[in-house]
């Protein structure tokens, strides 16, 4: 269901601005906006969780070097 409204652009300080209408709200408080030509779009940012932020990376291909070589016992350390 497309939904077409005409609204009114207006200044808050040194911004110009636009009230969203009601059938347009955005179910968060925070948003990006972005400039496409003559468009101007406004996408809901979406807070993920730790474990679905990991998810989406990618595997890493290289070696970790094994840093602990040529370290002595933990045995010999004296404080």
């Amino acid at each position: 269901m497309e939904t077409t409204r005409h609204v009114r652009l207006f200044r808050n300080g040194r911004n110009q601005a636009v009230r969203i209408p009601r059938e347009f709200e955005l179910d968060t408080d925070e948003a990006v906006i972005y400039r496409e030509d003559d468009r101007l779009v406004i996408e809901p940012v979406r807070r993920k969780g730790l474990l679905a932020t990991l998810a989406t990376l990618h595997d890493l291909e290289e070696e970790f070097p094994n840093i602990d070589s040529g370290l002595g016992a933990l045995d010999d350390v004296r404080l």
